[in-house]
């Protein structure tokens, strides 16, 4: 997994799961400290997340909610979506054009 960017807007690649959560966490924690306004978390480049990898995203939208900060996510691969709806998280982060549950292939 790999994060660049600074405090307004990250680009994420690679796998976000067990092995990458803990650097992740500090770069999006600090990101969200160090800034104002929205943090877009562009996911054009994931591969795939776990649980785990779900976890620090919500980790990191509750401390920028906390900071009065608004976390949007931007290119969600469609995988990744799926899974946000079966969860209904869709209906809690910011997802930037928003998430068609209706238009989403099944599995």
């Amino acid at each position: 997994m790999h994060i660049r960017g600074d405090h307004a807007e990250l680009v994420v690649e690679g796998r976000l799961d067990v092995r990458s959560a803990a650097d992740a966490r500090t770069v999006l924690h600090s990101a969200v400290d160090d800034g104002a306004g929205d943090l877009v978390l562009d996911l054009t480049g994931l591969d795939s997340w776990d649980a785990t990898g779900l976890g620090v995203i919500m980790g990191a939208h509750r401390r920028a909610g906390r900071c009065g900060r608004r976390l949007v996510l931007r290119g969600v691969p469609a995988q990744m979506q799926r899974l946000l709806v079966a969860t209904r998280l869709h209906r809690i982060l910011a997802i930037e054009g928003g998430i068609e549950a209706e238009s989403l292939p099944r599995v």
